[in-house]
């Protein structure tokens, strides 16, 4: 009998040497955070109430678990979300769940053609806010997603790659021939201009250069079919929408055409796609030096998400699967300053108002606007809260930011991590608006207006110098 139980056990313990490791599980799901109808679209200088949803807007959730972590990533169909949203969102997650708040990461897309979850009527700058209903429902309905994909855990294997889709990202600022600058609303002369209009014969050439590359992490079921993929993309957004419509832009077009790509789309639990903005504050869909004829509503935006979903999806059969990826977060609110207001800017803002014709038509006189802006900014509230992420995923990291980011600084960031598989998120946890590197504040243009641009022009250092700190922090945690 002895010898029996002995050969039974030297069994089991060889099948358990042969059974594969099960280390990493996944899930994902989608919540609904369309509007009613009649908020208001933002995107430009004077919102608009949506009348009509052309496509409905979803916060995409993604959760891991390594046996002793849970990491849980979420990307939001918004223009961007206050800090506020984020820290409602991940106080339920983290009580509903048990997922730290610090291992939550959350961003929006920048799709233009959504309402408004920055805050009240009146854009201010303001760490804290109470929330509005409409920021309310999106805190809770984040929440209720991570909860739907935590209950959708399983066996995952995992597997990052990338590909370079450079035709669809421009750089959006230029230098123009001398002479050929027009004023800004300042009444002063940029060294750049912020979309100078396709075919511009005054172009000389652009200030600096796109990131065309898509990085992606891929879940599936043990040597099954894909459970989620996880991109980032340095595209601004594309537009082209009907008058008064709510539409996801090119990441919800996107997310639709790679489901449609894999084998089982219509399997439950269903595959769920997501599409981050990578870092393009400085980018965007058009090509100033070869204008293309004007499209329909939404013909170029499924143009662009179609081809980039093609081509992740082909990036596919190239990557190499995992069964296993070590996780761990870190999170850090910067000290990072708003923007100082000097005496005689607001002295100028005054004058404006008293001066400028209130807003016609629907469209912002533009000195007007700024000269609001300019008055609140410097009633800004004394902390920033800048919050700062890194994610690790296996090999793979992930650092993040709050701001309008520019695409140089998505790359330093990709080449300097400790990380060789690295790559940034925007638009995360909050919106404090462009965040240009100190070269581009010299030169100046919209992005560095201030009301554009809300913080100092050290930001992107700042930012930069914590990413790699708390990158080489989760590096050299110990693994599971």
């Amino acid at each position: 009998m002895r010898s029996l139980i002995l050969s039974l056990l030297t069994v089991v313990s060889l099948q358990a040497a042969d059974a594969p490791k099960t280390a990493l599980m996944a899930g994902a799901a989608t919540s609904n955070i369309t509007p009613e109808l009649g908020g208001e679209v933002v995107g430009g200088f004077a919102p608009f109430p949506c009348t009509h949803i052309h496509d409905e807007l979803h916060a995409r959730c993604l959760v891991l678990d390594d046996g002793k972590s849970k990491l849980a990533l979420v990307v939001c169909d918004l223009l961007g979300l206050h800090r506020s949203v984020s820290l409602k969102a991940r106080e339920y997650i983290e009580a509903e769940t048990g997922i730290p708040a610090a291992n939550v990461l959350i961003s929006g897309t920048h799709t233009h053609s959504a309402v408004n979850a920055l805050g009240g009527p009146v854009r201010g700058y303001f760490s804290d806010q109470e929330l509005t209903d409409y920021q309310k429902f999106v805190a809770r309905r984040i929440a209720d997603g991570v909860r739907r994909a935590v209950n959708l855990l399983r066996p995952a294997e995992i597997a990052f790659g990338t590909v370079d889709v450079p035709e669809h990202v421009h750089i959006r600022r230029w230098f123009l021939k001398e002479g050929e600058m027009p004023p800004n609303p300042f009444g002063k002369i940029d060294k750049v201009k912020m979309n100078p209009g396709a075919g511009n014969p005054a172009l000389v050439e652009p200030a600096g250069e796109p990131d065309p590359k898509v990085s992606f992490i891929a879940l599936r079921e043990i040597g099954g079919r894909m459970i989620s993929i996880y991109s980032a993309y340095s595209l601004h957004y594309v537009g082209g929408v009907g008058s008064g419509h709510i539409s996801a832009d090119y990441y919800g077009y996107y997310c639709e055409a790679l489901k449609r790509l894999q084998t089982g789309d219509a399997d439950d639990p269903p595959f769920v796609a997501m599409m981050a903005n990578g870092t393009s504050g400085d980018a965007n869909n058009i090509n100033f030096r070869h204008p293309q004829p004007r499209k329909q509503p939404y013909e170029q935006m499924r143009y662009v998400a179609e081809d980039v979903a093609s081509k992740v999806n082909g990036a596919l059969a190239k990557v190499t699967w995992e069964n296993s990826a070590p996780l761990a977060a870190r999170y850090r609110e910067l000290d990072v300053k708003w923007r100082a207001i000097p005496d005689d800017l607001i002295a100028w803002a005054k004058e404006t108002e008293a001066q400028a014709p209130r807003i016609k038509g629907g469209k912002a006189d533009l000195p007007l606007a700024y000269a609001g802006r300019v008055q609140r900014l410097a009633q800004a509230s004394p902390e920033t809260k800048f919050p700062a992420q890194v994610l690790r995923i296996g090999d793979v990291c992930i650092g993040s930011s709050p701001c309008e980011t520019f695409a140089e600084t998505g790359v330093e960031f990709r080449k300097r991590s400790p990380f060789t598989k690295s790559f940034m998120v925007e638009l995360a946890h909050g919106y404090y608006g462009y965040m240009p590197t100190p070269r581009h504040f010299e030169l100046g243009g919209y992005e560095t207006w201030p009301g554009t641009n809300n913080t100092e022009s050290q930001a992107s250092v700042k930012l930069m110098k914590a990413l790699l700190e708390m990158a080489a922090e989760v590096q050299t945690q110990p693994q599971p």
